[in-house]
């Protein structure tokens, strides 16, 4: 589980601390994860979350660049990294929010945490 920030010139164009409400304008931040050694975009798909406030989904965050998933390698739960991505492995020729297509950006990354995947 992490949470990361994609910043181009200065602004936090994407971010997982992001998320919308279903049925309303609140903003929640929940944790990005996906499996280790997934195909970026294949990672599992998130659960509902219910709160007092509303059901919250997380479908609604953004993705992230195919680059978290080698940058988080190596990492230990609480650590923090920024990593330079080029296009190829940030958002290619499409492009995200306030990054535009082809361009390199910076990736602040948090791992929060790891779940086991054993199956008991």
């Amino acid at each position: 589980m992490v949470h990361f920030d994609c910043i181009y010139r200065g602004i936090d164009a994407v971010s997982s601390r992001e998320s919308k409400l279903l049925g309303g304008n609140r903003i929640i931040a929940q944790p990005y994860e996906f499996i280790v050694g997934s195909v970026p975009g294949v990672e599992r798909k998130r659960d509902f979350v219910e709160n007092a406030n509303g059901l919250f989904s997380a479908q609604a965050a953004p993705k992230p660049p195919p680059a978290l998933y080698a940058a988080t390698e190596g990492m230990r739960v609480g650590g923090k990294r920024r990593v330079v991505v080029p296009p190829e492995l940030g958002y290619g020729n499409k492009g995200s929010n306030e990054i535009p297509p082809g361009a390199t950006f910076e990736m602040d990354i948090e791992l929060l945490g790891i779940k086991s995947g054993g199956s008991s």
